[in-house]
């Protein structure tokens, strides 16, 4: 098993705490699919989204909040 370390997610998405976001994203992304319910070995979504952050497989763009105006 592979660890993941708070650096290795730092260099891809430019600090440590933007990847956790990046990640758990696309985690619930991913979970609004249907999944093959015959494997019963899987990783956990928010591993697997993790992994592919780390290795380059997930690429993501920030979007900027409006202000509302009042």
């Amino acid at each position: 098993m592979h660890i993941l370390t708070p650096n290795e997610l730092a260099r891809r998405a430019g600090n440590k705490y933007l990847g956790v976001l990046v990640a758990a994203k696309f985690a619930r992304f991913v979970n609004e699919f249907p999944r093959d319910r015959s494997v019963e070995f899987e990783k956990k979504l928010t591993t697997r989204a993790l992994d592919e952050l780390a290795d380059g497989e997930l690429t993501y763009r920030l979007v900027r909040r409006r202000r509302q105006e009042t």
